[in-house]
């Protein structure tokens, strides 16, 4: 009997290399025994048909004069469109279709090709598919799972998107971010092994032992991660840490199988891939695509690979082909027929030719007349034209059937349709956020103890400029005191900006995963705001230890610790204040400038730099909404009306009240707590804007669509008049030609450079082991990337540098730009 919650590392790696030791036969064994056991104790599998009918997708888009880029001109006039919208002037805006008018059904069990060329709609019928296209754009149409609509269930959790952006969490290795992923999505049934204990079967030992692990819940690692680890090819790389540009880490091929990964993991049946094979070679987009075929087939899963340019090995793995172009669908059916549906159009594809390359150029313009294969003279057939032909067809006419009868909801699995947005409880929900944000406290550890050493060398540079010695207890050295309090207070409130980075830097990652509905706002931001709790007191301790007695302030014990006390708030309120910045302007740029001015605006109505008194009294509100303010309130009345401070300057007034009249801070001792309380609900009011923030801005997607003129007029043109109504259909339009001579006169071009030719012997390339590496038992301090390369690059001579993903195609690329500049800066000296 094992405890499949208790398997190590080891015996996990172990228990899948039994299962599935040569990816290319294992993997159909494993899935196939799978399938044998599911069906020995008669379990239907959950199974998903996307219906989608008359789907139209329209976009706004601002019409600009000459070319549509983003200039200053472009986006001046975009800011001035909310004006003339206000004094109801008509901006100049137009519509585009992106999807128009789409049918079809997508069937469990078949696997899908979605292929065009790039800009046809491709993403857009995916995220639509999923239920997660972009709310600024206008939808009409049905699109159903199982015959329930999309605003009847939660299509986020019943499928999964993935993205062809790759976005993760540099600082966590591949291994952790899929086991995270996993946690959240939660596991299958158990449904089967219930069934055979009650049947009395005895299943095959380590097909059991893999089916239980996997449907166990709440592990922090799991068998399902070492199973994608390897079918994915990402075990070589499972404890490397993913990087990003600044930080050394994975190929970008291993970073768009992570997304794949990432995604798949789960126990979601229903998968829409867009683009997962850029960046990855052949042999392994092969690979993938071979284990997604099998998956597909024998668990009976919906899934749809949008892929650019399939080779033809992989184009032949799939079951159904959806091609698009301009917007509409030109054929959706079996992959089998596809080349005939053509050659009835009039196009044949060459012996030697790859369908997939064929299909993609048939349907251009300009490389469609090679195809030809009629004995009548060639006319250019249109998109819309092949799209009508389609629906003409009898495949066209036999989905048009299966359309027009609904599905019956009766037959669908009570698994297959997710209504819950969550695959967890809240308390498991908020384990594991709260497990992996103390995760990324300790990778970013350097960070905090960078900049608590920072405290500590300003500290003892200000403990030195304000050193008690050299200042009285008098009207004259208060200016002094009162220095040194409002620079504790700047210092303080600046060293929190640290967490405005690291902020922005996750927000990507979150707004993905949010919208996957893998955990609510609450779960990533109270662990967030709680984990930084020590890290704040651990600086205002450091900071009040250092400067309070060597500067000289009230000898009290209790002084000493109501200003550490107020510097904590006061510190709360900064990481709370830029984590709110950092949600609501998730742009670095954006935020650090917005940053900069808000901590101007508070430093200047902090009641130091501009006191009370002097404050116009329009302006006297700004006083009291700096966080500074009730900072300086505090922390002067805990020095100024300390014992010391008591003596009597003139006629009833002490030194300390007078001190702080003439500054605007004279105020009741018990202002001190109310000034406490006050940073302490600045945090509060802070931290729920940041959940606030999250929960209701929209993440930063793509700037505003900008189109000129003349392409919106050829866009018009030709929904207005194509296909055989056009007028000049049949025949090219062509302008008077210039002679030869004038041409090459006219683009005759010198590029003033001298070529060289580029040689490299023996080059070896090594990088730290990672210390995850070291963990495993490696004791190698330098890794080899490249062992011994030679070669040499020609000018004339386009070279192809080629190689599966990971091979160190970027390293090497690398070491040629490294050398380039080296030996332009020995030239220099």
């Amino acid at each position: 009997m094992v405890d499949v919650t208790k398997l190590e590392a080891l015996e996990r790696q172990m228990l899948v290399e039994r299962l599935n030791k040569h990816i290319e036969h294992d993997n159909l064994q494993l899935l196939q025994k799978l399938r044998e056991r599911i069906d020995r104790v008669n379990v239907k599998l959950p199974t998903v048909e996307v219906r989608y009918k008359i789907l139209v997708v329209e976009a706004e888009c601002e019409v600009v004069e000459g070319k549509p880029l983003p200039t200053l001109w472009n986006s001046f006039t975009s800011m001035l469109s909310i004006f003339t919208k206000s004094v109801q002037c008509k901006p100049q805006e137009a519509k585009i279709s992106i999807l128009k008018d789409v049918s079809g059904i997508i069937k469990p069990s078949r696997f899908t090709l979605l292929l065009g060329p790039p800009g046809c709609g491709k993403t857009t019928f995916l995220l639509a598919l999923a239920g997660k296209l972009n709310q600024s754009l206008k939808v009409t149409g049905e699109v159903s799972y199982n015959g329930y609509k999309l605003d009847e269930f939660v299509p986020q959790k019943t499928s999964a998107y993935i993205s062809q952006y790759d976005l993760h969490i540099p600082e966590m290795t591949v291994r952790e971010t899929i086991d995270f992923s996993a946690r959240c999505q939660g596991v299958g049934s158990r449904e089967v092994s219930k069934r055979e204990k009650e049947a009395g079967i005895i299943p095959d030992p380590d097909i059991d032992t893999y089916m239980k692990a996997i449907s166990v819940k709440g592990q922090k690692r799991t068998l399902q991660t070492d199973y994608v680890l390897k079918i994915l090819g990402l075990d070589i790389c499972a404890d490397i840490m993913v990087g990003d540009a600044m930080k050394r880490g994975i190929s970008g091929g291993q970073k768009k199988r992570l997304t794949t990964g990432e995604m798949i993991v789960g126990p979601t049946n229903t998968l829409f891939m867009d683009e997962i094979s850029t960046g990855l070679d052949s042999s392994t987009t092969f690979q993938i695509v071979t284990c997604l075929q099998q998956l597909a087939h024998i668990t009976e899963a919906t899934v749809v690979v949008a892929l650019l340019q399939p080779a033809p090995e992989t184009f032949d793995l799939f079951d159904d082909l959806i091609l698009m172009a301009e917007g509409k669908i030109v054929y959706h059916g079996p992959r089998s027929h596809v080349l005939q549906f053509f050659e009835h159009c009039g196009f044949k594809c060459p012996e030697r030719k790859g369908a997939a390359d064929f299909l993609q150029e048939v349907i251009s313009k300009k490389d469609q007349e090679q195809y030809w294969c009629r004995s009548d003279p060639y006319r250019y057939v249109s998109v819309d034209e092949l799209s009508e032909m389609f629906k003409a067809s009898p495949l066209g006419k036999k989905l048009d059937e299966e359309l027009s009868v609904p599905y019956d909801k009766s037959q669908s699995h009570k698994d297959a349709i997710s209504f819950s947005k969550y695959s967890l409880s809240k308390w498991e929900l908020a384990k594991v956020c709260t497990a992996r944000e103390l995760l990324l406290v300790k990778r970013n550890s350097f960070v905090y103890v960078f900049k608590s050493t920072q405290l500590v060398f300003v500290a003892v540079i200000t403990m030195t400029v304000f050193l008690r010695t050299r200042m009285a207890v008098d009207l004259e050295h208060s200016n002094y005191y009162l220095g040194s309090l409002f620079y504790t207070l700047i210092r303080l409130m600046t060293n929190g900006v640290a967490e405005l980075f690291l902020t922005i830097s996750t927000l990507p990652v979150f707004y993905k995963q949010k919208e996957g509905y893998l955990y609510p706002v609450w779960a990533y931001s109270i662990p967030t705001s709680i984990l930084k709790t020590p890290y704040a007191l651990v600086e205002s301790i450091l900071w009040t230890a250092i400067t309070y007695y060597t500067i000289g302030y009230s000898p009290e014990a209790k002084r000493f610790f109501c200003q550490f006390l107020l510097l904590f708030a006061l510190h709360q309120g900064s990481t709370s204040l830029c984590r709110f910045l950092a949600s609501a302007f998730p742009s670095l740029v954006t935020a650090s400038t917005i940053g900069s001015l808000v901590l101007l605006g508070m430093y200047l109505f902090g009641g130091f730099i501009i006191s009370r008194p002097s404050l116009p009294p329009w302006l006297s509100w700004a006083f009291w909404f700096s966080p500074i303010t009730y900072g300086e309130i505090g922390i002067s009345t805990n020095e100024f009306l300390a014992p010391r401070w008591q003596k009597v300057y003139a006629g009833n007034t002490t030194l300390g009240k007078r001190i702080l009249e003439i500054h605007g801070l004279n105020f009741p001792s018990y202002f001190y707590w109310i000034s406490l309380a006050a940073l302490f609900g600045f945090a509060l009011l802070f931290n729920i804007g940041f959940v606030l923030a999250l929960a209701y801005f929209k993440s930063p997607g793509p700037s505003r669509t900008i189109i000129s003129k003349k392409k919106l007029s050829q866009l018009q043109g030709s929904e207005v008049c194509h296909g055989s109504s056009c007028p000049n259909n049949d025949s090219t339009i062509s302008a008077p030609s210039k002679p030869i001579a004038e041409t090459k006169k006219t683009e005759k071009m010198v590029l003033q450079f001298q070529p060289l030719t580029v040689a490299f012997k023996d080059v070896q390339y090594f990088v730290d082991t990672p210390p995850e590496m070291r963990e495993k038992g490696i004791t190698e301090k330098k890794l080899q990337l490249l062992h011994d390369i030679t070669g040499s690059l020609r000018p004339g001579v386009l070279t192809a540098l080629m190689g599966v993903s990971g091979a160190g195609k970027k390293q090497l690329s690398w070491t040629f730009f490294l050398e380039e500049k080296l030996q332009a800066l020995l030239k220099e000296k």
